[in-house]
C-alpha cells in the first residue's frame, strides 16, 4: 500500500484530490497540511512514501518543503501539483528534489501516473510540460553556478518567506516561538546572503524564485 500526504493550502482541493486516491486501491492518504509548516512536519512524523503538493504554500513554501522532506524522510517521493506552468518553476521542484511536476488542470489519471513513476522510483512530468523543461534546462546548465539561495540556514528561509508574504518580525518571531531580535537576525543574514538590501528586492526575488505566487 502506497501511503500519502496531501499539502494545499485549499481545503477544497485536497479533498478532491482525496476522492481520486480513495479510487485507487494501491493508495491510501494518511494525512493532509494547509501550509509548509504543517508539511513538513507531518512527512517527517509519518515518512509517507509519496508528498503531494503546490509548489506555492502559506508558511513555507513546497520548494523548501521538498527539500526539507529529502534530507528528514528520504524515503518520500515529492509530486508537485500546482496552477503554475513555467519553465522556472518546474526546474525548481526537479532540482528541490521532486520526482514529478503535474498542473492541477490536466486530467487526474496524470496524477495517478505521476505518483506510479515516482514510487518506482522514476521521474514524470506533465505532457504540456516537457518539452519546455527540458529546453530551460539546456539553456541554464550552460550558465551554472553556486545558487545563492541554496546556503540559506533552514530558519534563514523560513523567516525570508514569510518576510516577503508581508510579516512583521513580530509576528514571524510568533509565528516560528522565536524571539523578534532573532527573527531579525535571520532575516537580515538571509538578505546578505542573497545581496538583497530592501523589502522590495525581497519581493522581486521571491515572485522571481516562485516562492510567494505572481498574483
Amino acid at each position: 500500500m502506497t501511503t500519502i500526504v496531501l499539502a494545499d493550502d485549499h481545503d477544497f482541493i485536497r479533498r478532491g484530490v482525496r476522492v481520486l486516491l480513495e479510487g485507487e486501491p494501491a493508495f491510501t492518504v494518511v494525512g493532509e497540511a494547509g501550509d509548509g509548516l504543517e508539511a513538513t512536519d507531518i512527512v517527517e512524523s509519518l515518512k509517507p512514501d509519496v508528498l503531494i503538493i503546490d509548489v506555492v504554500m502559506p508558511g513555507l513554501n513546497g520548494l523548501e518543503v521538498i527539500r526539507r522532506a529529502v534530507q528528514n524522510s528520504p524515503g518520500t517521493r515529492s509530486v508537485v501539483l500546482s496552477m503554475y506552468d513555467n519553465e522556472a518553476y518546474v526546474l525548481e521542484a526537479l532540482w528541490a528534489g521532486a520526482r514529478a511536476y503535474v498542473l492541477k488542470r490536466s486530467p487526474s489519471e496524470e496524477l495517478v501516473r505521476a505518483i506510479r513513476e515516482a514510487v518506482a522510483g522514476g521521474y514524470y512530468l506533465d505532457p504540456p510540460l516537457y518539452g519546455r523543461a527540458v529546453e530551460a534546462y539546456m539553456h541554464m546548465a550552460k550558465e551554472s553556478r553556486l545558487d545563492p539561495y541554496e546556503t540559506l540556514t533552514a530558519r534563514e528561509s523560513e523567516v525570508l518567506h514569510l518576510a516577503a508574504e508581508g510579516f512583521t518580525s513580530t509576528e514571524i518571531a510568533a509565528r516560528l516561538s522565536i524571539s523578534p531580535r532573532t527573527a531579525e537576525n535571520h532575516r537580515a543574514s538571509g538578505m546578505r546572503r542573497l545581496g538583497l538590501r530592501t523589502q522590495t528586492d525581497l519581493i522581486r526575488y521571491a515572485l522571481r524564485r516562485g516562492i510567494i505566487p505572481p498574483d
